[in-house]
């Protein structure tokens, strides 16, 4: 198969010798229970258990390195909602090299906070990526330093590339690679890796649907993004014409998925897995759980390229989770304000092995009785089936739930 002129294998195995050492060449384990839940044969690179928590370092260090000895002393430059701020800021410290992280204002205070513990400078400057490049660009000329760009240039890509290398000794017979999309540069990288190695395998992109960029690109549409998505790594508005060309050429298809799939799979990533993903870095899996048919029966290969999720968000996805599941449920009972109700509500609760989270009891809703009451309680169950049991036997009782939820 034809490289694409923009970077090579030759690149790529370059790249693979500078970081010899300086990044983690990180596991790759076949998930059994996740390949049970899918039907697809699914092997996990665990990205998010490289130092800054994600693979955004290797094309980081490998741009870094190829600087000259005047360019690492005036410093760089960078723009980035977290990731790829983490991987120069933390690269740059260690090299010696003066660094600058312009952030927008939406990035999540985790990033913001570890950029800063790597002795950058951050400034958090724009609600979108865009108006963080333009004003790290500024810097770049008032201030004399070399762009790091995240994800459109050749160093850079040539580092997320190695990736592939490392998946593929890790296990050779891999028949795709999903991998999440940003910029594009992780997957341009992958896919001429990967194509160079086993012209056979198949490269399918994924993006979150409020930003369907490499999508748009494809089919030579303007992009129609926007909102609060989860894989707020991967948001981005115009993919770089580096990955985009890359892609063109040797990825098969990019598929989008929502939001609910994004949570899904970071839930199944700590509760199964054991490990932490963000959106981005769940977003493989995801487009396994929104696409099972296109992979059934296949071996595939994940990146999980990065952790770096709020700790709010991710008690938030994960109790989402437990509603959806119908495992955490709110109960609406009427009654009369008399001494024992609720103690025998609570009775019949805790006997059928379910768990009360909290109570509210509202004596002034105007549905309700004057003499009466109504409780809203949080219950926690097994699962559905548990729940229905449990609202079963109240009304048995007397107590029929008005709703539940």
């Amino acid at each position: 198969m034809t490289e694409p002129k923009s970077i090579t294998y030759a690149d790529i195995l370059a790249a693979a010798e500078e970081l010899k050492g300086e990044v983690e060449y990180t596991p790759m384990r076949m998930s059994r229970t996740l390949s049970s839940i899918t039907g697809a044969e699914i092997w996990i690179k665990f990205e998010n258990l490289q130092f800054t928590a994600a693979f955004k370092e290797r094309g980081a260090l490998n741009k870094l390195k190829s600087l000259t000895d005047a360019e690492k002393k005036a410093g760089v430059v960078a723009m980035s909602a977290g990731n790829h701020a983490q991987g120069v800021a933390y690269h740059a410290q260690r090299l010696g090299i003066p660094a600058t992280i312009v952030m927008p204002k939406s990035t999540p205070f985790v990033k913001v906070e570890h950029t800063r513990n790597y002795g950058a400078r951050v400034i958090l400057h724009g609600d979108m990526l865009t108006e963080s490049d333009a004003y790290a660009r500024e810097l770049e000329k008032k201030e004399g330093l070399t762009f790091i760009h995240p994800y459109d240039d050749t160093k850079v890509v040539a580092g997320q590339g190695t990736i592939a290398i490392e998946m593929l000794e890790q296990q050779p017979d891999l028949e795709y690679l999903i991998v999440p999309v940003g910029g594009a540069g992780l997957i341009g990288g992958m896919a001429v890796a990967a194509k160079h190695i086993n012209p056979n395998i198949k490269i399918v992109g994924v993006e979150p649907s409020m930003y369907p960029s490499l999508t748009a690109e494809m089919r030579g549409e303007e992009a129609k993004v926007g909102g609060a998505t989860i894989a707020e790594g991967i948001a981005v508005k115009k993919v770089g014409q580096l990955g985009a060309d890359i892609c063109r050429e040797l990825m098969e298809e990019v598929v989008l998925v929502e939001e609910e799939h994004l949570e899904r799979a970071i839930t199944l990533l700590t509760t199964v897995e054991k490990t932490v993903a963000e959106g981005a870095g769940a977003a493989g899996l995801a487009a396994l759980l929104a696409y099972p048919s296109k992979f059934a029966g296949r071996r595939v290969g994940l990146v999980v390229c990065g952790g770096n999720i709020d700790t709010r968000l991710l008690a938030s996805v994960l109790t989402r989770s437990l509603v959806r599941e119908k495992r955490l449920s709110s109960i609406r009972i009427v009654g009369g304000d008399n001494p024992g109700l609720l103690a025998e509500v609570s009775r019949i609760i805790g006997d059928g092995g379910a768990n009360i989270i909290e109570v509210a009891h509202n004596r002034i809703a105007l549905d309700v009785p004057a003499k009466g009451a109504e409780f809203d309680i949080l219950i926690e169950t097994r699962d559905a089936q548990h729940t229905q049991d449990i609202v079963d036997s109240l009304s048995r009782a007397g107590f029929p739930p008005r709703n539940h939820n």
